[in-house]
């Protein structure tokens, strides 16, 4: 299938942002985008970049009433010498695969897809930012489409992919973030959908995180919704912690999201000699270990921040300090080395990075 690409005229082309120490996260997006469409019976078809518009439709189109929509979230990289590198994109295309099964919404085909990011990012690959910690952030997104009401799967659907340049996810950059533990609110439970990168997780989420933010917290701690008990993810992000020798991170059970970034953790920190353990964590002993010294740091890990240490945490109106509110040394090293492998600028040992342009012969002054 072949994917056309029509061009937004140059007059027509947006100011690229100046100052990149201002990017923030997504508030800037490029020139084009990519969609296709699908039609039960037909399948995908009208694979097009064309220049970047709003879209059209219909006031019963069925993802605006039942739900159906799902999305991803990945990065490309500008290498030392120009080069442009995606990170692990099929994991992020499988995963979004997963999702669509999930919600009754038709697969994409996975080389479809990774050309048509590939596509996409090289033709704006002057909107790939140049300063550390900067880079262009990819976000797929299927939506149902079909005009109709009553609750069934639809059987028109549209995928497409934008792209920004992005700085920091958080103010604060790679600074201690604050959580705040909800016992009140739940973000998913087991047999639901809190595995896949489905919008309705993120609406159920944003009441909590607003109480959170007017309280002075970063982001909410979830527990698991049955007890109200044991420690699950992050707003944003899966959750680690450090207790005495191990990196210890919830398993996944079906209510949280089985994070790329949290995979690459796993795997680099294994490859460190970091004695990783999956399992459950209760919030008791999150709060115990750090009266008594032996949590000795917290992170929390995604695609936006790729590694977020946590400083503080708020529980029944008490607030506990990790590692005296520092990054811990763990936290860091990670960060450092999963950068270091994104931007090419060492050895990739596991096959995760992804190179799609060459760039220039002769490294940037």
């Amino acid at each position: 299938m072949e994917i056309k690409i029509r061009k937004t005229p140059t007059k027509e082309r947006k100011a690229k942002p100046r100052d990149e120490s201002k990017l923030g996260f997504g508030k800037v997006v490029t020139d084009h985008f990519f969609n296709i469409k699908y039609k039960e019976g037909k399948g995908w078809y009208h694979p097009v970049i064309e220049p970047y518009r709003k879209l059209q439709l219909d006031p019963t189109a069925m993802c605006l009433h039942y739900g159906q929509e799902i999305f991803e979230g990945l990065k490309a990289y500008r290498g030392p010498k120009d080069e442009i590198y995606l990170f692990r994109p099929m994991e992020n295309i499988k995963r979004m695969n997963v999702s669509a099964e999930r919600l009754c919404m038709p697969q994409m085909d996975e080389e479809i897809f990774l050309e048509a990011i590939k596509k996409l990012v090289i033709l704006e690959k002057e909107w790939i930012p140049h300063g550390e910690g900067t880079s262009l952030y990819i976000r797929p997104t299927m939506i149902a489409t079909e005009a109709a009401l009553g609750v069934h799967p639809a059987s028109e659907y549209l995928f497409f992919i934008v792209a920004g340049s992005v700085g920091a996810y958080y103010p604060q950059g790679f600074a201690p973030t604050k959580m705040y533990v909800s016992e009140e609110y739940s973000r998913a439970v087991r047999g639901g959908i809190g595995h896949i990168k489905a919008a309705g997780n993120y609406a159920a989420s944003l009441y909590a995180s607003r109480i959170a933010t007017n309280m002075g917290y970063t982001q909410v701690l979830w527990l698991d919704s049955s007890e109200k008990r044991y420690v699950e993810e992050v707003g944003t992000s899966n959750i680690f912690f450090v207790i005495g020798n191990e990196l210890i991170t919830p398993p996944l059970a079906g209510s949280i999201l089985p994070g790329v970034t949290r995979n690459s953790v796993i795997t680099l920190a294994k490859h460190l000699k970091t004695k990783v353990v999956e399992r459950p964590i209760s919030i008791d002993e999150v709060i115990a270990t750090s009266k008594n010294g032996s949590l000795k740091e917290a992170f929390a890990s995604g695609t936006a921040a790729v590694v977020s240490p946590v400083g503080h945490i708020h529980f029944r109106g008490k607030e506990y300090s990790i590692n005296g509110g520092k990054t811990g040394v763990l936290a860091e090293k990670l960060y450092n080395e999963i950068l270091q492998i994104q931007y090419g600028l060492k050895a990739d040992p596991f096959g995760w990075r992804v190179k799609i342009f060459d760039g220039k012969k002769t490294a940037r002054k």
